[in-house]
């Protein structure tokens, strides 16, 4: 779950980026945004939210969201996808530490939450 500040931003933000992993809006409320696999509507496995106590969101130093993915192709889409919706990046596509085998890319979205995908496969 991340804050916003904006929820119709925020929404059409991670509509557009999370479809590049094969997640989906499932549920829409004035207070939040429910999102699942496309496969699995009802497994949902992220919000985004207003805060519940009224006050700004804001984000964590050192939190970040990650969202496994399966290839390096759809962690480079979600990657360039974020960029082109408006976030900005932390961190393109790249195996990380160096020769690990686990390829990630990172984001920050419009209210400045860090978000990552990222894949274990070599391809």
């Amino acid at each position: 779950m991340v804050g916003t500040n904006d929820l119709d931003k925020a929404i059409s933000f991670y509509d557009e980026i999370l479809k590049s992993i094969n997640i989906k809006r499932v549920e829409t409320d004035p207070e939040y945004a429910a999102y699942a696999p496309i496969e699995k509507p009802t497994a949902i496995e992220f919000y985004v939210t207003k805060p519940f106590d009224k006050k700004k969101a804001t984000n964590g130093n050192g939190t970040q969201v990650s969202f496994v993915t399966d290839s390096r192709h759809m962690v480079d889409n979600f990657h360039k996808t974020g960029l082109k919706a408006g976030g900005k990046s932390e961190g393109s596509g790249g195996e990380r530490p160096p020769n690990s085998g686990v390829y990630y890319s990172y984001i920050r979205d419009l209210d400045g939450n860090k978000i990552c995908a990222f894949t274990n496969n070599k391809t």
